[in-house]
C-alpha cells in the first residue's frame, strides 16, 4: 500500500501558528558520560534538563533536542530517584502530555493526544505491551525513560499516533568498583531493598559488568490487597578490539499480587443516587491473585567502519507470564439491602513472547559542499501470544448478597478445564528505513526519511476466533519530514510531519481486510536553549488525523447493512476517524545553581467523525511540575523539592441506572501535591523522605469504560536510605 505525501500545507500553517507562541518549555537533557576506551561517548543524561546532549529516539539520527522536530521528554535517573518512582507508570504520571489512568488495581492504560499508547521500546527496539503493560516494570534497571509524543512510525512501525516510550537500561560503564545500596520503608507496610553494583572485569577496564537486584513487599490502601516482588538484572560490556564494542544482558522480574481488586466500584445505587464508598473498599475476594513474571535478554554489537561511519546490530527478547484468578462484580446495589450486584469468576493465563532485531548504519557524507547525516537500517520483530481461561462451574458460583457488607470472604468456585480463549497467533513485522538530515543552509536543516514495512498476522483457532485467518499488509510506506530553522544562537523553529499505521481486523463487503488505520501527526513549534544551555523551553502545536477507521457499511437506499461474503457478519468500510488538536508547553533545566525544575502544560481536543469526545475519561488540560533545590552554605547537604499535578475534569459521562439520563461522572478538576526532603549525612550516605498526596485528596484515578471508578492513592509516606560506594 502506498501512502500519499501530503503534509506540506498543514506543516506551513502549523509553523505559522507556532511562531506566535512564546517558547516556554523543553525536554529534559543532561551531560554526556565519560568516553569509553575508543573515545566514544554515550548519549547523556545526568540532571533534570541542563547541558547539551544528543538523542536518537525520534529519528535514529544523533540530534540535540533543539535539532529534533518533534516533542521529546527525557526523565533522568535523578528525577526518578527524587520522586521515589518504583515503576515506569509512576514516572509517566508526571510527564508532560501523557495521561496515566487505572483500569483496575492491576493495570494502567496510557494515552497521549487522544490515543492509547501502545508503542514501547527497550533500548530503542520496539516491543508490544501486554495486558499488564511494560509500564509496570521496575525502574531499578533503567537509566532513563524517553517519551516521544505524536506518531512514531519511522522507528516503531505499527501503533497509535500517540507517543512512544523508550526505556533505556543501565549500562556497564564503571571503570572501578562502585555501587549503591538502597533501603526503603513506607505506608501500608512498604519495605524494599536494592543493590546496584558496577565493576571492571579486566585490569584495563575493557570488560565491565553491572548487576542490579531489588526486592519489595507491601500492602495497600485497598482492603485485602498485598504484593511482593523480585527484580534481577545483569549486563556485561566489552571492547573486543579497535572499534568493536559488545554488550549483553538479561533481566527477570516477578510480581505476586494477592487480593487484587479487578472490578471497579459502582457510581450509583439502584435508586440513581450517587454512591460514596470508602477509599479502602474492594470488589475483590481474598483468594484473588494477579501474578506476573517478565524475562528479557539482549545483545548489542557496534563496529566503527572508518571516519564517522558506524554499524550497529541489536537483538532483544522479552516474554511475560500472567496468571490472574479474579472475580468481576457489576451492577447497582440497593441502598437499603445492598442486593443487586452480579458476579463472575475468571482465571486468565497468558505467556506471550517477542523477538526484535535491528541492523543499522549511520554516518556523515558530503554533498553540495556541505556535511549531512544519514541513517539506514532494517528491523524485524516476531510476536507469539494468546490466552486461555478456566470458567467456573455455574452451580458453584455463589451470589454476592449484601454488597454493603462485602469483605472479600467470597467462596472460590469449582473450576472447569482450561481452554483456548483468544489471541493465539503470530505477528511478524519486517522493515527497511532510512532518514537523512540535509544542511540546506547554515541555519536551515531538512530531515527527511521513510520506512517500508511488511506486517503479517496468522491467527489460530480459539473461542473468539472460530476460524484461523491471515492478515498481510505489504510495502506500507511511512514517511517522515521535518524542517528546522535556527532563529538565533539559542532559538529554533520547527515543523514536522510524522505518521504511523495500525492494522485492523474489520472486513469490507468483498471479504477483504480493511487497510490499516493511518495516523498523521502535524506539529510545529519553538525550542530554546536559555541561560547558556542550563534551561530549555519549548512550545508546540499539533494536529493528529486518523483515517481508514472502520464503520458499518450500510446500503444508502434500503438502510440495510452489507455482509461479509459467506458470513452473517456485518461488513465495514473505511472512513475518517479521530481528529485531535492541541498544544504543549514545557520547561526543564537548572535556572539557578542547585535548583532543578521540570514543568509542562498540555491541552488537547479529540473528536470522532460524529463529533463525540474520544478518550473521554482522559483530562483535556493537565499541568505537571517537579522541582528540587539543593541548599549550600550552612544548610549544605539539604535538599527540598516536590511535584504538582493538576488535571481538568474529563468529559466522561454515563447513564444513570434509575433515570436513564446521561450524567457527568468524570473526576472534577483537582490537584495533587507531593513533597520530598533529603539530607546527605555523609558523602556516601543520604536520607530522603517523600510525602505523596500531602493534602490527602480523595479522587478518581480511572481509565474506565466499565461504568465504575477506582480511587487514587491517599496520603502516603516513603523513607529512603541510600549508601553509595
Amino acid at each position: 500500500m502506498t501512502r500519499s505525501f501530503r503534509p506540506v500545507l498543514k506543516i506551513a500553517l502549523l509553523a505559522a501558528s507556532a511562531l506566535s507562541v512564546p517558547a516556554l518549555a523543553q525536554e529534559p537533557a543532561g551531560e554526556r558520560s565519560d568516553s569509553d576506551e575508543n573515545g566514544r561517548q554515550d548519549d547523556m543524561i545526568v540532571v533534570y534538563g541542563s547541558g547539551i546532549d544528543r538523542n536518537a529516539a525520534a529519528t535514529g539520527l544523533d540530534l540535540t533536542p533543539r535539532e529534533t522536530p518533534q516533542s521529546i521528554t527525557i526523565i533522568t535517573r535523578e528525577q526518578i530517584d527524587d520522586q521515589a518512582a518504583s515503576t515506569v507508570a509512576d514516572v509517566l504520571e508526571y510527564t508532560t502530555g501523557l495521561s496515566v489512568k487505572r483500569v483496575d488495581r492491576g493495570r494502567n492504560l496510557l494515552s497521549a493526544r487522544g490515543f492509547d499508547i501502545t508503542a514501547f521500546q527497550l533500548d530503542g527496539l520496539p516491543f508490544a505491551t501486554g495486558n499488564v503493560g511494560l509500564e509496570e516494570t521496575s525502574t531499578a534497571i533503567y537509566d532513563r525513560v524517553e517519551v516521544i509524543r505524536g506518531a512514531t512510525g519511522l522507528l516503531q512501525g505499527a501503533g497509535e499516533p500517540s507517543a512512544s516510550i523508550n526505556m533505556v537500561r543501565k549500562k556497564a560503564d564503571a571503570r572501578e568498583f562502585t555501587g549503591e545500596v538502597m533501603l526503603e520503608g513506607g505506608s501500608w507496610d512498604h519495605a524494599s531493598g536494592m543493590v546496584d553494583i558496577g565493576a571492571p572485569l579486566t585490569a584495563d577496564g575493557s570488560v565491565r559488568a553491572r548487576f542490579v537486584a531489588e526486592a519489595y513487599s507491601q500492602d495497600a490502601f485497598v482492603d485485602l490487597e498485598s504484593s511482593k516482588g523480585l527484580t534481577l538484572y545483569g549486563t556485561i560490556a566489552a571492547g573486543l578490539g579497535p572499534g568493536t564494542r559488545v554488550s549483553i544482558g538479561a533481566s527477570y522480574q516477578r510480581d505476586q499480587r494477592d487480593g487484587v481488586m479487578w472490578a471497579q466500584l459502582p457510581y450509583w445505587h439502584a435508586d440513581g443516587t450517587r454512591a460514596d464508598w470508602s477509599r479502602k473498599r474492594t470488589t475483590g475476594a481474598d483468594w484473588n491473585r494477579w501474578d506476573t513474571t517478565e524475562k528479557a535478554a539482549f545483545v548489542s554489537i557496534e563496529q566503527d567502519l572508518g571516519g564517522s561511519w558506524q554499524l550497529r546490530g541489536d537483538v532483544s527478547y522479552f516474554e511475560q507470564t500472567e496468571d490472574s484468578k479474579l472475580i468481576w462484580l457489576w451492577g447497582s446495589p440497593d441502598r437499603a439491602t445492598g442486593l443487586g450486584m452480579n458476579v463472575w469468576p475468571y482465571w486468565y493465563l497468558t505467556k506471550p513472547k517477542q523477538w526484535s532485531g535491528n541492523l543499522q548504519v549511520k554516518g556523515d557524507y558530503q554533498l553540495f559542499g556541505r556535511q549531512h547525516e544519514l541513517v539506514f537500517g532494517a528491523m524485524y520483530s516476531h510476536q507469539k501470544g494468546g490466552w486461555t481461561n478456566r470458567d467456573p462451574d455455574p452451580a458453584s458460583v455463589a451470589s454476592v448478597g449484601d454488597f454493603s457488607a462485602w469483605d472479600g470472604s467470597y467462596p472460590e468456585p469449582v473450576w472447569r478445564a482450561r481452554y483456548r480463549m483468544s489471541g493465539f497467533g503470530t505477528t511478524e513485522q519486517t522493515a527497511i528505513y532510512g532518514v537523512t538530515r540535509f544542511r540546506i543552509l547554515d541555519r536551515l536543516k531538512l530531515i527527511a526519511g521513510g520506512r517500508l514495512s511488511t506486517w503479517t498476522r496468522d491467527e489460530e483457532e480459539a473461542l473468539y476466533t472460530p476460524e484461523a485467518y491471515r492478515i498481510e499488509h505489504k510495502n506500507v510506506f511511512t514517511p517522515y519530514a521535518g524542517l528546522i530553522v535556527d532563529l538565533g544562537d539559542f532559538l529554533s523553529a520547527y515543523a514536522s510531519y510524522t505518521s504511523i499505521f495500525n492494522p485492523q481486523t474489520a472486513r469490507d463487503r468483498t471479504g477483504r481486510y480493511l487497510d490499516p488505520l493511518e495516523g498523521d501527526n502535524y506539529e510545529a513549534g519553538l525550542k530554546a536553549d536559555l541561560m547558556n544551555g542550563r534551561l530549555r523551553a519549548s512550545a508546540a502545536v499539533f494536529r493528529v488525523e486518523q483515517s481508514n477507521f472502520a464503520v458499518p457499511d450500510i446500503d444508502p437506499v434500503t438502510g440495510d447493512p452489507y455482509f461479509i461474503p459467506g458470513t452473517t457478519d456485518a461488513a465495514s468500510r473505511a472512513a475518517k476517524g479521530v481528529v485531535s488538536k492541541g498544544y504543549e508547553l514545557e520547561m526543564q533545566g537548572e535556572p539557578l545553581a542547585g535548583w532543578d525544575i521540570s514543568a509542562g502544560w498540555s491541552h488537547f481536543k479529540a473528536k470522532d467523525p460524529d463529533g463525540a469526545d474520544v478518550q473521554a475519561h482522559q483530562p483535556r488540560r493537565v499541568f505537571r511540575m517537579a522541582t528540587k533545590y539543593e541548599f549550600g552554605g550552612a544548610l549544605g547537604g539539604f535538599s527540598l523539592g516536590g511535584s504538582l499535578r493538576w488535571e481538568s475534569r474529563p468529559p466522561q459521562t454515563a447513564a444513570n441506572p434509575a433515570t436513564g439520563e446521561t450524567e457527568k461522572v468524570g473526576q472534577k478538576a483537582y490537584a495533587l501535591v507531593n513533597l520530598m526532603g533529603a539530607y546527605d549525612v555523609t558523602e556516601a550516605l543520604s536520607l530522603q523522605v517523600n510525602v505523596n498526596n500531602v493534602f490527602d485528596k480523595a479522587y478518581y484515578n480511572t481509565n474506565s469504560w466499565f461504568g465504575g471508578f477506582i480511587y487514587g492513592e491517599p496520603r502516603n509516606v516513603r523513607v529512603t536510605l541510600r549508601y553509595g560506594f
